[in-house]
């Protein structure tokens, strides 16, 4: 099992509290303590249907465009997905105001939205969705939701 390492920064109150909780359910360290914490949190989360934002950053990525022209476009990014301005006929001028979300492995635009937000909404949604490989009717329902 690889092991990762983080750094949490905490008060003294807090650092009391935690040590009491990870003592008190057997944990050998708050550090423990912490990561199955947090572990029940994201298992929550996921179960109230709230899906957990993506971390994006700006880069650039391959897209498939109408008539099947690959190119390499800026936009932002987070794996397994990219967004850039412009639709599949390609980058937009500034005033365009569209974004299409891109799937990355096949390279392919899901959707193409008002807005970089329903952009990272729609990839939000669909992350754990993507996993499990059947997107179903979350396309449709966001591309009703932009208009």
């Amino acid at each position: 099992m690889k092991v990762v390492t983080f750094t949490v920064r905490a008060t003294l109150a807090q650092s009391e509290r935690w040590k009491r909780a990870a003592d008190a359910e057997g944990f050998a360290s708050a550090g423990a303590w912490l990561a199955e914490a947090a572990d029940a949190y994201l298992k929550v989360r996921a179960r109230a249907g709230r899906p957990l934002p993506l971390g994006w950053h700006v880069g650039r990525f391959p897209v498939l465009l109408e008539g099947g022209e690959a190119v390499t476009l800026p936009g932002f990014v987070s794996p397994p997905f990219g967004a850039f301005r412009g639709t599949a006929e390609g980058r937009g001028y500034r005033a365009c105001r569209r974004y299409s979300l891109v799937y990355l492995p096949e390279r392919r635009i899901i959707a193409t939205l008002r807005s970089y937000g329903q952009c990272k909404a729609l990839a939000s949604e669909m992350a754990p969705v993507m996993i499990r490989g059947d997107p179903g009717g979350i396309v449709e329902r966001h591309r009703r939701e932009a208009v």
